[in-house]
């Protein structure tokens, strides 16, 4: 069972004591949810996040026998969003769509001055994890992630990425300490659609993104993948090797899942979790998620804060080389 830091406790013990107060409730979980969940999205609709949320809120509705209404609170990297979220009452009734590593970078790096920190949260469930992958020009000589490394090591490169710190920014930096081989990010805050774009017109050697983000490219042949960062072959590249099949330990990936405010109750962060797992061992809403290029993986609350406590660790000893090449 995981254990409430002891602050968190006693917002625990005051929220279920308010609860019973007010409606004569013993704390049975069997009454949640007994009103609409608001389900916070930190970026703008339409976007693979707000995607994401939306298809798996529609599935919650159903499972849970509630009403969970979508709002975009786009802005800083889903700061805003996470500060709604952590202020909010820790009841159940306000849950956010959480990404990596948005979630972790406004809290490790200090001049972000967030006012929440990593126990402001209490993870729900994991439900998407999306590795990045590397691609170079279709005529390019670079075929493999080793290819990759020499031709850093022998040469200039410059990689596009989504911008400062984000997932690419510190995909460059992981592989930079591992191989010592050195690619000059060029960052594109609009996002991927800008990153690729600049790409394609031939203003950077590399561009590094969510696979989830490189369908486009394999399907019009406008580039060639030539590795993914993940322990395992992507299912929507299965011919491009992964940078561990070359020998290369670097790992790293967006996800996506779900928190409630610290100090909810656990009975209620379990419900919800056990129903995201339901959610996603069925066939067809997998393959609604996959037709978004989004791969669903679950792990339950525990399994999650774990992998978020060891990124967290991962992003913070790589932040010192990203913040020597914004």
């Amino acid at each position: 069972m995981r254990r409430i830091p002891l602050a968190a406790g006693a917002v625990l013990t005051l929220a279920l004591a308010a609860g019973c107060a007010q409606t004569g409730s013993t704390g049975d979980d069997s009454e949640y949810p007994s009103k609409p969940i608001e389900l916070l999205v930190g970026y703008d609709a339409g976007g693979p996040t707000d995607v994401g949320a939306r298809l798996l809120a529609e599935e919650l509705e159903k499972k849970l026998d509630a009403t969970i209404t979508v709002v975009n609170r786009p802005g800083a990297s889903s700061q805003i969003a996470y500060t709604a979220l952590t202020s909010a009452e820790p009841d159940g009734y306000t849950m956010g769509a959480v990404t990596f590593p948005s979630a972790i970078i406004t809290v490790i790096d200090e001049s972000r001055g967030s006012d929440y920190d990593r126990d402001s949260f209490d993870p729900v469930a994991l439900n998407v994890v999306d590795p990045t992958a590397v691609a170079v020009a279709a005529d390019s000589d670079i075929d493999t992630p080793q290819d990759l490394v020499d031709a850093a090591k022998s040469g200039d490169l410059r990689a596009a990425t989504t911008g400062v710190a984000s997932n690419e920014h510190f995909a460059l930096a992981r592989l930079e300490e591992e191989t010592g081989a050195s690619i000059a990010p060029v960052h594109f805050a609009d996002g991927a659609t800008a990153a690729a774009t600049a790409f394609l017109g031939g203003n950077t050697e590399i561009l590094l993104a969510n696979v989830s983000d490189m369908e486009t490219l394999v399907t019009e042949k406008n580039a060639k993948i030539v590795g993914v960062m993940a322990a395992e072959r992507s299912p929507f590249l299965p011919d491009v090797p992964t940078f561990e099949e070359s020998g290369i330990d670097v790992e790293i990936a967006s996800s996506r899942g779900l928190a409630f405010p610290a100090g909810t109750p656990e009975e209620i962060t379990t419900t919800v979790s056990d129903a995201v797992g339901e959610i996603l061992q069925d066939d067809a809403f997998r393959k609604r998620m996959e037709d978004q290029g989004l791969a669903p993986v679950y792990m339950d609350s525990a399994d999650y804060a774990g992998y978020w406590d060891q990124t967290t660790r991962l992003f913070t000893d790589l932040l010192p080389l990203v913040n020597a090449e914004r």
